[in-house]
């Protein structure tokens, strides 16, 4: 069959779905109110649903007063029942899937439960949307003539017990259909492999030489990959490789930092972008139309949403909320309840509303990742947009960074110190510096209220890292590729000095 022909028939099959959409878009709270009974009725018989009497919940009140707010610890024992073999402990169907994280502020490995109804009804279903919403608002894609680039998780999967782990997007690429492998490059043997270089070398190996017309993975890690390519064929720019190139998928960090990037790799004005929201937990939310910044939170994914105002969070007066309550533009920590048993779990990530007809949201950073140590509330989004806006002025490139605080001592104020790995060192990095703090007070006026005259806070201090020393940094706890990030923002120096070390001592891996 042609190729231009499966691409038809790939759009019209996929176009379908936006008549579901429609359904939660109109009726946001009665789609997720009915979720929720939903999940409540299928865990009724569970080891779970037995403790909290699921058999008497009838509303949303009662289901918040019963069930209590958790973390991954306050589950860990049912997830290791469930990981030895046992069944109907968190959820009736048989669980045999566990995603593999250690995340950024934990180095104890997390093993979050995928049900088939979490892969089926959740991940995959997303991918399907995702597609679909691209195809919607680009009815001249020829996606489907080429191949997506796909880079996912550097481990491999292991068994044990019976069940098997491994990162998300090894258990999602060891788990689809056969079409989807037909349209993704590298092959699947390579996108397991286990170790990052030689996985990094054999992509570019079986990839130069297709078709891609699009990407899909993280930002910071892609560029690595995209960069190598380019090295290894002596091209100057992915179009000369890829001429049929039309759009990025990109997820798991903040893509301001890295936009001006891509855009020097990609010059075509009319080149997509489209971004996703998802976790080994879930996915939650897709940029559903062309140049936004927003994503549209997807209420029909087997996920029932609650939120926490920042402003109360980790307080006496915590509040915990339903979607029908969140207001625009305040910051909220996500709790959900999911087809793969999880309960009324905080996954750590903090979002703001940005529309409430329908529901769009930014991601604005971690419950973990942020600085308050002196009242000024810093968040990751400030910061990604302070770089990104610092960068267009100075002309700048910034590989990655991170920030922590300076304590006060006796006299002298605090402030908060960068570390930054430039792709070339800027010719002032005074100027860079100046730029930096200014942009954030424009961004963040707590921030700016602190550094008023220095009356709490001292300017910035800024570290110039030395080339690789965050790629180092993570080889170091062999965090390489995939899904792992650098916690941008911490309010203790733990990661701050361990760069600092490694700077002074000059290793390398």
């Amino acid at each position: 069959m042609a190729l231009p022909i499966i691409n038809s028939i790939a759009s019209w099959f996929l176009k379908k779905r936006i008549h579901d959409m429609e359904l939660f878009l109109k009726y946001p709270n009665e789609v997720q109110e009915e979720l929720l009974h939903n999940l409540i009725n299928t865990a009724e018989y569970t080891a779970f649903g037995r403790k909290y009497d699921f058999s008497s919940i009838s509303n949303y009140r009662t289901f918040a007063e019963r069930v209590p707010v958790s973390t991954y610890e306050d589950l860990e024992h049912l997830i290791e029942q469930t990981r030895r073999g046992e069944q109907n402990v968190i959820w009736p169907t048989p669980i045999k899937w566990f995603a593999k994280s250690s995340g950024t502020t934990n180095a104890k490995s997390k093993f979050i439960p995928v049900s088939a109804d979490a892969l089926e009804n959740c991940h995959y279903k997303a991918s399907k949307d995702l597609l679909c919403l691209y195809l919607n608002n680009n009815e001249d894609s020829q996606l489907f003539t080429g191949k997506s680039l796909r880079l996912g998780g550097s481990k491999q999967l292991y068994e044990d017990n019976n069940t098997f782990f491994g990162d998300l997007s090894a258990i999602l690429i060891d788990n689809m259909p056969f079409w989807a492998e037909f349209s993704s490059t590298p092959s699947n043997r390579v996108s397991l492999m286990g170790e990052w270089e030689t996985k990094l070398a054999a992509i570019v190996q079986e990839t130069v030489h297709e078709n891609v017309t699009s990407f899909a993975g993280v930002p910071s890690w892609m560029m690595v990959l995209l960069n190598r390519a380019l090295e290894e064929t002596g091209k100057t720019n992915l179009l000369e490789l890829w001429p049929n190139l039309e759009v990025y998928f990109h997820g798991g960090v903040s893509f301001e930092p890295y936009r001006e990037q891509y855009k020097k790799i990609l010059p075509k004005a009319d080149f997509k972008y489209y971004e996703i929201y998802n976790a080994s937990e879930g996915f939650f939310a897709i940029q559903d139309s062309n140049d936004s910044n927003e994503l549209l939170l997807m209420l029909d994914y087997g996920i029932f949403y609650e939120f926490i105002p920042m402003d109360t969070f980790g307080t006496t007066n915590q509040r915990v909320i339903p979607l029908s309550e969140v207001e625009l533009n305040r910051n909220y920590a996500v709790v959900i309840t999911t087809n793969g048993g999880l309960w009324r779990y905080m996954i750590g990530d903090t979002v703001r509303f940005t529309s409430l007809k329908p529901h769009r949201i930014k991601v604005s950073g971690r419950t973990k990742h942020h600085i308050n140590v002196f009242g000024e509330e810093l968040m990751v989004e400030n910061t990604d947009t302070a770089i990104a806006r610092t960068c267009e002025i100075t002309g700048a490139e910034v590989i990655d960074y991170t920030v922590a605080p300076v304590f006060m001592d006796g006299k002298e104020k605090g402030a908060h110190e960068w570390m930054v790995e430039f792709k070339s060192v800027p010719v002032d990095v005074e100027h860079f510096r100046k730029t930096l703090d200014e942009t954030l007070q424009s961004l963040n006026s707590d921030y700016e209220a602190k550094r008023y005259n220095n009356m709490t806070l001292n300017p910035l201090v800024l570290n110039v890292a030395r080339p690789k020393l965050f790629y180092d940094w993570l080889k170091e706890q062999d965090k390489l590729g995939g899904q792992h990030k650098i916690p941008r923002l911490s309010n203790e120096r733990h990661y701050l000095q361990q760069l600092k070390d490694m700077q002074q001592a000059g290793s390398v891996v």
